[in-house]
């Protein structure tokens, strides 16, 4: 299946030259003059290499048939991560290359999109946005004003992320996956 290169997110695979592809990045880039591109960074399925790749927005790349479905993530072990589809209760090992640096984010039971090719996961997708909690932070400082300032805060997962000067520690927050950026307070 075609696609234009713009459509290209992170976790497709992609087809070149009959060797599959997943995409680690992909960024659209339109200067003020020339032509917009996309700068695509994706990994070797066959042995692992990282290749760095530039298309025009609005050129044709072949998209492989790969499944994707929806798991539940279980564990980790010493063999890698463990998945489990909902409906039918099979689980699914996939080997620490594939998740990569979305380990930080897994969390037991998380619903993440696998991409499954001849019964091997290739690429995993996180959802967009993940709750968690704030494990440390500077202390609120009267007078501050919430209006632009943000301070650094360290989530109970590790990752440093910017939250407002309200947030203490203990508050659970709602954070983008893609850049750990603070998306609001967590409602539960």
């Amino acid at each position: 299946m075609k696609v234009i290169a713009s459509q290209l997110r992170k976790g497709n695979v992609v087809e070149i030259d009959d060797k599959l592809y997943v995409i680690l990045s992909a960024q659209n880039f339109h200067p003020g003059k020339g032509t917009p591109v996309t700068q695509v960074d994706m990994r070797r399925l066959a042995d692992g290499n990282k290749v760095s790749e530039r298309w025009r927005t609005t050129e044709s790349v072949e998209r492989a048939h790969v499944e994707e479905s929806e798991f539940d993530f279980l564990y980790e072990d010493g063999e890698g991560y463990h998945f489990m589809e909902p409906n039918t209760f099979e689980q699914l090992t996939v080997t620490p290359d594939v998740v990569g640096d979305s380990k930080v984010w897994l969390q037991d039971g998380m619903k993440v999109y696998l991409s499954v090719y001849n019964e091997i996961a290739i690429a995993l997708q996180l959802p967009q946005k993940v709750t968690v909690e704030i494990a440390e932070t500077e202390p609120v400082v009267k007078g501050q004003t919430a209006s632009s300032s943000y301070k650094p805060a360290i989530a109970d997962n590790g990752v440093r992320v910017m939250v407002p000067p309200h947030i203490g520690v203990g508050t659970r927050v709602v954070v983008n996956t893609e850049d750990a950026t603070y998306v609001e307070r967590s409602k539960d």
